[in-house]
């Protein structure tokens, strides 16, 4: 399930602190760095849409995010997302389940055509949680901090 991320979710999380009445998972969702980033980002969104981040909750506890990674595309209406998984539950499909959950989100709001992400060529696991929820592949690119990436659509 996913569940909005708001800033007040984020600077619990920062704290090593569940928000709300969730628990947080016997591994942390991102390291502090990662997730005083996505913080960040998720506010700079949310100036001009929301939600700007989701936590994935399953049985109580907060196992992962998922985000835009910037605002909606204006020319083709595509949503580029992000998402992480807590160590301890990778491997488990919690990934395909949160962006099933986000591509059903997705299809019901209609400022939302697209979908679009991007996994490193050395990730099979990310690869195949997109394949899974329909994405495909649609080019390739060179990130200068991530290097070869892979390129993934769903038009909605």
């Amino acid at each position: 399930m996913l569940i909005e991320a708001k800033t007040e979710d984020f600077a619990a999380l920062s704290r090593g602190e569940a928000p709300a009445s969730l628990r947080l998972c016997d591994s942390p969702v991102a390291p502090p760095e990662v997730l005083a980033m996505l913080a960040e980002l998720a506010d700079r969104i949310r100036a001009v849409f929301a939600p700007a981040a989701w936590m994935m909750v399953e049985d109580g506890e907060i196992v992962g995010l998922i985000s835009p990674t910037r605002p909606l595309n204006a020319e083709d209406r595509s949503l580029h997302i992000g998402y992480g998984v807590a160590p301890t539950r990778w491997g488990r499909g919690v990934a395909t389940r949160a962006v099933a959950d986000l591509v059903a989100w997705a299809k019901a709001d209609p400022r939302v055509h697209a979908l679009t992400a991007d996994t490193s060529v050395d990730n099979p696991a990310s690869q195949t949680v997109l394949a899974r929820n329909g994405f495909q592949v649609v080019g390739e690119r060179e990130d200068s901090e991530d290097g070869p990436l892979i390129c993934w659509r769903l038009d909605v």
